[in-house]
């Protein structure tokens, strides 16, 4: 068997030294362990070569879920397996489909673990595998990418910074058939369930239900979060609505932030996001 390692050497802050760790873990396996480190220029196109070149049974993303998405874009609508290795900040997909946050226990999953396909959603001209979204969160994801610290106490002063700067926008959200128009402090595209953080944003979705969700948060409930995420009880609708849709146009008068899987990518007045069936093929 031939694996192909894509690693992002700059995700998260782990002190482990990941090609090392992968070399010994494969030593002496009747298993081919390529390694490719991305480079700081690394384009979309470089890494659909190597792929290509390698002609991998297995490809396998190591570092967070930006990785993942780089790594997905580039095995869009294939049959070939995508594997991942949690190395990031927070590993949101990762902890959506149960892979192990140790690296030896992540590596030995990828031997047994199963190919399924999942959808994907294409937002304007960015596919989204986890999470997106646009206003508070986003506006929280481009403080944290600027800030010295990582972890938990990055993210906290991240949010802190957020809670007190950011205002919400009025929204407007096009679905088939019906046009919402509300006041928002961020709208999410939602297509796995949960932040990396572990906060359930979207409780009711599937990987593989041919939907997505849209969800609505009018006001800063975290509270209204917390509360679904530790009793299951259901939102309530005057904070926080869900939508199910395999399509969505959201308009703001205003530029909002706007994230896609962890990523940020600016501020947007429009988007339109449709979804992608049965798009990759991911060993969970």
């Amino acid at each position: 068997m031939k694996l192909l390692f894509i690693i992002n050497p700059g995700s998260g802050s782990h002190k482990l030294n990941l090609k090392e760790v992968i070399s010994n873990h494969f030593a002496g396996k009747n298993i081919d362990a390529e390694l490719f480190e991305l480079p700081d220029d690394c384009s979309i196109d470089k890494i659909k070569n190597k792929i290509d070149d390698t002609k991998a049974d297995k490809v396998i993303a190591v570092g967070g879920d930006g990785t993942l998405k780089l790594v997905a874009e580039c095995l869009l609508n294939t049959e070939t397996p995508i594997g991942i290795i949690p190395a990031g900040s927070a590993n949101g997909m990762a902890k959506e489909l149960g892979i192990p946050a140790d690296i030896n226990e992540a590596l030995n999953f990828l031997e047994i673990g199963t190919p399924k396909k999942i959808h994907a959603v294409k937002i304007n001209d960015e596919i989204c595998i986890h999470l997106s979204d646009l206003g508070f969160n986003a506006y929280l994801v481009n403080k944290f990418d600027a800030l010295p610290e990582r972890g938990m106490w990055g993210y906290a002063k991240a949010t802190w910074h957020a809670l007190w700067n950011h205002k919400r926008v009025n929204v407007e959200l096009k679905l088939k058939g019906e046009t919402i128009k509300s006041a928002a402090a961020m709208v999410a595209i939602a297509n796995a369930t949960m932040y990396g953080s572990g906060l359930k944003i979207n409780p009711d979705g599937k990987l593989d239900d041919k939907l997505f969700e849209i969800i609505l948060v009018k006001d800063y409930s975290y509270l209204e979060i917390l509360k679904i995420w530790v009793t299951k009880l259901p939102f309530n609708p005057k904070k926080i609505e869900v939508f199910q849709t395999n399509e969505v146009k959201i308009v703001s008068k205003h530029k909002v932030h706007f994230q896609v899987d962890g990523e940020y990518i600016g501020k947007v007045n429009s988007i339109e996001a449709k979804i992608l069936p049965d798009a990759i093929n991911v060993i969970y």
